[in-house]
């Protein structure tokens, strides 16, 4: 049978028979006690690799996301983040739902602000003022095409944050390619920020989970939340032993997945109606415009399932593609034949 190839996110990949065989032979115990080996296990992997003192394990990202806001802020204050960031867009409004909280966005360059807008909005301690209880960036930035924000632009955030007392958190739900892109360890590329999540079920392969990372009582408090919230897992060392995995052997593979991206990239660029930048394509995501001769960007994704090939629109005139580890050079090659005749009609 022919096979489907899915660009739509990195989300898609399945577990390799290694992580298979990991997963099936994982120790487990009760994690809400504490005891499951495999979690405690890669909790410290992941507070090793991020040099901070300890970390947790929760279902999704947006759940680490919820519980890292709801730890560091106040109901009623505001949390500076980018107009484009995945916690204003796509979490469901968690943060006001769960936690009491009102997003300032910003309109950053990237999908990241700069210091200068983080600075202007923080509000002055006037009663009648939300205050700014914590600024969230976001790294890589997803809707802004997988945009790599570099360590320069994230100590001056940092710099801003410390002088104004607020504190730093990162969505870094794929911060392992921000790192490999820039060629630098999780650990150096985050320091100064107060606590991160990042995901696991990702373009680092396994099928559930992500980490917060944090000091010991940032993550003593997050482990209440996350009960909270009813992220609490029991004998959950099976997921635990596919994060140990992918920690293990998928992370600087990323940068295969980087190349594919640039590949298929310029391969778009050369069909007549999409509109590919390709000084944006700097991690795994691609994010381009649909105009005539091309259909509208939701025609377009019909005729390329029609030809076996996954990938959805975002709004009527742009699309989004993302390369991962279940995507091979020669199936890109055999998607922008796709994209090629769909493209055509």
């Amino acid at each position: 049978m022919e096979e489907w190839i899915d660009l739509r996110s990195d989300t898609v990949t399945r577990p390799c028979e290694q992580m298979r065989r990991a997963m099936a032979g994982a120790e487990v115990g009760d994690d809400v006690y504490g005891e499951d080996p495999t979690v405690n296990a890669l909790q410290e992997r992941a507070a090793q690799m991020f040099a901070r003192e300890a970390a947790l394990f929760v279902p999704t990202g947006s759940m680490g996301n919820a519980v890292c806001l709801a730890v560091l802020c106040s109901p009623g204050s505001e949390v500076i983040c980018d107009r484009l960031s995945h916690i204003y867009n796509y979490e469901m409004s968690s943060m006001a739902a769960l936690s009491g909280l009102l997003p300032r966005v910003l309109d950053g360059p990237a999908g990241v602000p700069e210091a200068a807008q983080v600075e202007e909005a923080i509000h002055p301690a006037i009663y009648y003022l939300a205050p700014t209880s914590c600024i969230s960036l976001e790294n890589t930035a997803n809707v802004a095409g997988g945009r790599v924000c570099p360590r320069e632009k994230i100590e001056r955030v940092l710099a801003v944050a410390a002088e104004r007392g607020i504190p730093v958190h990162l969505d870094g739900a794929r911060v392992f390619n921000a790192a490999v892109a820039l060629g630098t360890e999780v650990a150096g590329l985050t320091a100064g920020i107060d606590c991160l999540m990042f995901c696991l079920s990702k373009g680092l392969g396994a099928p559930v989970g992500s980490l917060v990372v944090g000091s010991k009582d940032f993550i003593r408090e997050a482990r209440r939340v996350r009960k909270l919230f009813g992220g609490g897992m029991r004998q959950v060392g099976i997921l635990a032993a596919a994060g140990i995995y992918a920690l293990e052997n998928n992370v600087e593979r990323l940068r295969q997945d980087h190349e594919n991206a640039r590949l298929l990239a310029c391969g778009l660029a050369e069909l007549p109606g999409l509109e590919v930048d390709l000084q944006t394509v700097e991690s795994n995501i691609i994010i381009f415009r649909v105009g005539p001769p091309a259909p509208e960007a939701g025609e377009l994704s019909r005729r390329l399932r029609a030809l076996r090939v996954v990938a959805d629109p975002m709004g009527p005139d742009r699309m989004r593609v993302v390369t991962h580890l279940d995507v091979d050079r020669k199936q890109l090659e055999v998607a922008l034949a796709a994209f090629n005749k769909a493209v055509k009609g």
